[in-house]
């Protein structure tokens, strides 16, 4: 964001004040698209995994995420901190923007040919010949992801949000149509695959009709070394975390076979469901925004309101899931994913804690914080994989399980870590989601207590589903007012800001 674009005083100059003001309207402004975005995600997303659970087996599913292991990693190195470098840096020059881009482009087609020549090695590793297939069909959005890398990154910084959530909303409401077609006409595993290569193309095509810059032959080893420092630690961070969360796929895929991993993706998918949803979108809107302010103790005091924020939304759900995953699980998804209950109340938890703790990861990035940040990761990564052969001999239940007290050790050193960056006491950070954490545990206490009455009196599961959710909100509401007005404060004060004229 230029300083031609801020506010002026009568004098014409750009002051601190309004700076500040600025960069707060344009910040609630990005949550606001942000929320509209994710709501209409959730919905294309939420009708899109219904369709797919009903018409592909658990078997299906459990192919497709074995491909995906890889291709995941595959996308990580595929940005290579290049988007994270574009958004953090100050006096980003012409130079950087075309390196960027070029260096990007170079790493997708050799990430792309890679994935061509690596198929069969995978494929043989799982002793599945059909992921050799989805593989390849998986290989071309690497290519396709970096064309998009710099555009996606340069709205970001601008903090165009509205631009780049309908972006995205348009690239996922085509590929959902595409996938619930092809899921009905019997692909199978080949639907999610098309799925993912259809959002790559469509998302950096609307990228690229959105954003006003285009790349010149221009290069810069001075670029690349500056960046290198920024990007490097970025870039190890995100491979090590990637690798790390997909061991537990690979290990269930290669050990306990493709039905079992299905079954373990449909909850895994469910439990992280907040973090992409909710707390990613809003770490994008606050990393450029922390970037630009770079205070810690302005950071800290808008870092401690947003999680009081996230976390209203986000407790309550998550530990209501818990109660009513049997009923969700059979209602939503059938009866043929029944399995994946049990899973799903073990890792709903996880999903609260790092939701919660999602903005971390931006705030160490804005202030240049990424060595701290690649030293967490790589801990933590390190626990999360012993964690996933510890429990692999007890199936996907003893996967979740031990990664869910592992998880009881890592995150709270996550927290650690950010409060002494930040320089705030920990029980600051406790006392802004304390409210909330009172008002989710009498809400779970009232909802079980309803729940074991709906199943004595005979309910079926989709009446016991639809009356356990409105008792919970019903008694949600007036708890959090009376244990933390402030969440309805601010809610109302967003409300009320984002109506008034700009």
């Amino acid at each position: 964001m230029s300083t031609s674009q801020l506010p002026r005083s009568e004098g014409g100059e750009v002051t601190p004040a309004t700076e500040s003001r600025d960069l707060g309207r344009l910040v609630r402004s990005g949550v606001g698209w942000m929320m509209i975005s994710q709501v209409s995600l959730q919905i294309l997303g939420f009708a899109t995994a219904v369709v797919v659970a009903h018409f592909l087996t658990p078997r299906e599913v459990g192919l497709f995420a074995e491909a995906l292991v890889f291709s995941k990693l595959s996308l990580v190195i595929t940005d290579a901190g290049v988007a994270a470098a574009v958004v953090q840096k100050l006096d980003l020059t012409e130079d950087d923007k075309s390196t960027a881009f070029w260096v990007g482009v170079a790493i997708g087609v050799v990430m792309m040919l890679a994935g061509f020549g690596l198929s069969w090695p995978i494929s043989s590793l799982y002793g599945e010949p059909r992921v050799q297939t989805l593989f390849v069909l998986l290989s071309p959005a690497f290519l396709f992801t970096s064309l998009g890398v710099v555009q996606g990154a340069l709205l970001t910084r601008e903090l165009k949000f509205r631009s780049l959530e309908i972006r995205t909303v348009a690239a996922t409401a085509v590929s959902a149509s595409a996938a619930m077609l092809l899921a009905v006409l019997g692909l199978g595993a080949t639907t999610l695959a098309i799925q993912v290569l259809t959002v790559s193309g469509v998302s950096t095509i609307l990228l690229w009709r959105t954003s006003s810059w285009r790349p010149s032959r221009r290069f810069s080893f001075s670029s690349v070394r500056q960046m290198a420092g920024f990007s490097s630690h970025v870039l190890g961070g995100r491979m090590v975390q990637c690798g790390s969360m997909n061991v537990d796929n690979l290990l269930i895929g290669r050990f306990v076979g493709a039905a079992r991993l299905g079954v373990y993706s449909i909850a895994f998918n469910l439990m992280i469901t907040p973090v992409i949803r909710l707390a990613g979108p809003v770490t994008q809107v606050f990393f450029p925004a922390f970037s630009r302010i770079r205070d810690p103790a302005r950071i800290a005091e808008v870092w401690l309101r947003a999680v009081r924020l996230i976390a209203a939304a986000v407790v309550p759900a998550m530990l209501g899931l818990v109660i009513v995953a049997p009923d969700f699980i059979e209602v939503v998804f059938g009866r043929r994913w029944h399995e994946a209950a049990p899973v799903l109340q073990i890792l709903a938890p996880i999903g609260m804690v790092q939701a919660v703790q999602a903005l971390n990861f931006g705030i160490l990035q804005s202030l240049a914080r990424t060595r701290v940040l690649f030293r967490y990761t790589l801990f933590a990564s390190v626990g999360a994989i012993g964690a996933f052969i510890a429990g692999l001999p007890w199936g996907v239940e003893g996967v979740a399980t031990a990664y869910a007290l592992t998880s009881l050790v890592v995150e709270p050193i996550y927290l650690i870590v950010v409060t002494r960056v930040l320089g705030v006491p920990i029980r600051m950070w406790a006392n802004s989601v304390r409210g909330v954490v009172e008002a989710s545990a009498v809400m779970v206490g009232i909802i079980a207590a309803a729940r074991v009455g709906l199943v004595h009196l005979g309910e079926p599961p989709s009446a016991r589903l639809a009356i356990l959710i409105v008792i919970g909100f019903a008694a949600y509401v007036p708890l959090l007012r009376w244990r933390e007005p402030r969440v309805i404060d601010e809610i109302s004060e967003l409300r009320r800001r984002r109506s008034q004229p700009a």
